[in-house]
């Protein structure tokens, strides 16, 4: 059964690791996927044909989530080559990772920016298409620092922190529309992220996981499928955390 079929998903972000993982779940349940990163690259190519050679129609589009212009720019491009999106995953996110004293101005700006931001920026753009086809789904990827808070990711956590507010915004001015936002709060997936931290650290994370294992890209994604179906068509503004127990 393909839970997305006939509908059309614009994911940021989605040039590897989590966002990649959701695009191409989406395009084997049958969606047609725009996707976005920063540049242009191999990994970009890589997913773009992966995504075609499964039957769907597959874009890429180098776009700076960061920059309203470039976002709006980019959802009326994917509009115009796709006629219509139903889904958009704003999944675009860095880290740069530091003690609040040590924490420089530029470090706090580039995470809010490319972590909050581009979640105002992508949905403002798209908000116009959804509000005149009287649907859509829109799906924030938070994270459990965002709900707890952790030392050394003061900007992080208050950029993922803000979308949760936002997302419960936005479900409540679109709902009349037949328009759903929702969020997912990861908790310790295996990405490139985690992978540059030390053997301690990871441990000491493991042992906070109540099933005892870090979570992947395709937990994620799985979760990410349910909410854009329409198996989930009366869940709107809820925050979905996606840890193995960590958040309770």
């Amino acid at each position: 059964m393909k839970l997305l079929e006939n509908k059309t998903a614009l994911i940021t972000g989605a040039s590897r690791g989590i966002g990649k993982e959701i695009a191409r779940l989406f395009a084997h349940h049958g969606a047609n996927v725009a996707f976005t990163d920063l540049k242009e690259d191999e990994h970009a190519h890589a997913v773009e044909k992966l995504l075609n050679d499964m039957g769907v129609k597959a874009k890429f589009y180098a776009s700076n989530a960061a920059s309203f212009t470039e976002s709006e720019q980019t959802v009326k491009q994917v509009i115009d080559d796709f006629q219509s999106i139903d889904i958009l995953v704003n999944n675009a996110g860095i880290t740069r990772d530091n003690l609040l004293l040590r924490m420089s101005e530029a470090d706090w700006d580039s995470v809010i920016n490319v972590n909050l931001k581009s979640v105002f920026n992508l949905t403002k753009a798209i908000q116009p298409f959804m509000l005149k086809q009287r649907s859509g789904c829109i799906i924030n990827i938070s994270s459990i620092v965002g709900l707890q808070g952790n030392a050394g990711q003061a900007n992080y956590s208050a950029s993922k922190a803000g979308i949760l507010g936002f997302s419960k915004s936005v479900a409540r001015e679109l709902g009349s529309r037949n328009i759903r936002c929702n969020v997912i709060a990861p908790g310790f997936i295996e990405t490139e992220m985690t992978h540059v931290l030390n053997p301690e650290t990871r441990e000491a994370w493991l042992k906070t996981i109540p099933l005892r294992r870090a979570g992947n890209a395709t937990d994620v994604a799985n979760t990410a499928v349910y909410l854009a179906s329409d198996l989930a068509s009366y869940i709107s503004g809820q925050v979905i955390s996606c840890d193995g127990g960590m958040h309770m």
